[in-house]
């Protein structure tokens, strides 16, 4: 009976210990020492260590040219010395899309003071996305400007961007063009060099409490490399 009181003790103690944040329950530890590297659909992770010549010549985000909510041009540029979360969405979607967002701005919330790190939203409808219609959703949603960008711009080049450099829908083996709608719910984690660190689905809980935890293990990888 009394090792059973210790046990029930240890639980309680241990529940009590859970740390919540807006809603995204953190992860006080990373699984591993540095977080892997991605190139291709399947995202099999690569172990890769940070500052190598096969890390430096691996898989990197090619440099873009957008337009955001503010009438802005957006490029790496914008991102230089930054890390990123990324993702795909259109501002009149039904379905998947206000979720997203919703989760993206708790994490914009959790990051909210903190410099290094930036958001991007890519619009799959950039023809109907306008610049004015992301300032609208932008302020209907609480998106803090030069904090988190929404870009419109060349449809080809945004869904080559999601399909061919981020990888970002899940639709392995099967051949797209230009027609076929590009629609995902993951969110990308990209380092300061452009790299795909990490792969997240953005409607679930869990999924999100390991990229805040991973966010926070990739900046701790960049302060040990200085």
């Amino acid at each position: 009976m009394k090792y059973l009181m210790i046990f029930f003790l240890v639980i309680t103690i241990g529940c009590k210990d859970e740390v919540k944040k807006e809603n995204i329950k953190v992860i006080e530890t990373s699984r591993v020492d540095y977080l892997p590297y991605y190139n291709e659909e399947s995202f099999t992770p690569n172990w890769l260590t940070p500052n190598t010549d096969e890390e430096q010549a691996f898989h990197k985000i090619p440099d873009f040219e957008l337009i955001n909510q503010l009438g802005d041009t957006v490029t790496q540029k914008t991102f230089e010395n930054k890390i990123y979360i990324a993702d795909f969405f259109f501002t009149s979607c039904p379905g998947i899309c206000p979720k997203m967002t919703s989760n993206m701005v708790k994490l914009q919330e959790e990051f909210k003071q903190d410099k290094e790190i930036l958001f991007l939203s890519h619009s799959v409808t950039p023809t109907i996305d306008s610049v004015a219609e992301l300032k609208k959703y932008a302020e209907k949603h609480g998106v803090i400007d030069n904090k988190w960008h929404l870009v419109t711009g060349d449809k080809t080049a945004i869904y080559n961007l999601g399909r061919n450099q981020y990888f970002v829908e899940n639709d392995l083996g099967v051949p797209k063009n230009i027609d076929d709608f590009l629609h995902s719910e993951n969110f990308l984690l990209i380092d300061k060099n452009k790299h795909i660190r990490g792969i997240y689905n953005g409607l679930n809980r869990a999924s999100l409490a390991q990229l805040v935890t991973d966010v926070k293990a990739l900046k701790d990888e960049n302060s040990h490399l200085n």
